[in-house]
């Protein structure tokens, strides 16, 4: 059921971000930016949907949260992939955006990414009322920015030098910027257009992303470049601590299912309705990409 609701959502998203840039002028920047959104697994941009029909809220809304996103995300994959900051030459099987055209192209493929993103929970479709679109658009600021994501990645960094390796509380924190924050705003939306309280989903989304993120650490270990789409074995080369470094295999994967666990037992407010996202938390800790 979830993968059917998954591929779903994703050919949506697909077809509706398609149609928004449908207009666009024949760049470079363009066909960049059509590029970096094209495949991955919309998980973000399916969390946003689910979460809307939890709470009543039409498709026809949704579906410009869940593609906000969606752009936003691949802003900071294209800007990750770059050489100043993880220099990967591969990005969902393809040559990243800097690879197949140069790093000016790629910078501004991801300002542009980032900028649409904001500009799509604006929009007048997403919601009638401009204070629920200024409270999208205001929350996404603070998961995408210097409170969040990009948080993340800074101390990511930073790490990279530092003479010491990462507790794994800093690492837990580092990484609740760094990929938890996104998840996290992605399984709000849906209460967000509604008007609703978001606390089960935030509570969710928090325990998802944390195991979200574990999972990466494992394939990082475990996994085949050719099926997870981008190079493995990197953070062992760098000498990077993560989760599977400080845990071990086992304690890593042990420590991902009772994420899961606890991200399922926040859905019961929801009952029988949530099923479907308890089925996609129990796909983030068993996925091979």
């Amino acid at each position: 059921m979830f993968l059917d609701v998954l591929k779903a959502d994703a050919a949506s998203i697909e077809a509706h971000l398609a149609k928004v840039m449908a207009g666009d002028p024949d760049l470079p920047v363009i066909h960049g930016m059509r590029y970096a959104v094209s495949g991955g697994k919309r998980l973000r941009g399916f969390l946003v949907m689910e979460g809307a029909r939890l709470h009543g809220v039409p498709e026809t809304q949704a579906i410009w949260a869940a593609s906000a996103i969606e752009v936003i995300h691949a802003y900071s994959l294209v800007h990750d992939d770059l050489p100043c900051m993880d220099d990967d030459d591969l990005r969902r099987g393809q040559p990243t955006v800097h690879r197949k055209w140069d790093d000016g192209t790629a910078v501004l493929v991801g300002d542009a990414l980032q900028t649409l993103g904001f500009e799509l929970v604006l929009d007048p479709a997403c919601h009638p009322s401009a204070a629920v679109r200024a409270d999208l658009a205001l929350s996404l600021t603070r998961a995408s920015g210097r409170a969040g994501m990009v948080l993340g990645q800074a101390l990511d960094i930073a790490a990279e030098s530092a003479k010491a390796p990462l507790t794994l509380d800093a690492i837990t924190a580092l990484q609740a910027g760094k990929t938890g924050a996104l998840i996290v705003w992605s399984a709000e939306a849906g209460a967000r257009l509604a008007e609703a309280d978001p606390k089960p989903l935030t509570d969710y989304a928090s325990a998802l992303g944390l195991a979200f993120q574990i999972a990466d650490d494992i394939l990082d270990v475990e996994g085949d470049e050719t099926t997870v789409g981008k190079a493995v074995g990197k953070d062992a080369d760098r000498g990077k601590a993560t989760f599977v470094s400080l845990l071990g295999l086992k304690g890593a994967k042990s420590r991902a299912r009772d994420l899961v666990a606890a991200a399922c037992d926040a859905l019961s407010p929801f009952g029988d309705r949530a099923e479907t996202l308890k089925q996609a938390a129990q796909f983030v800790i068993s996925r091979d990409t």
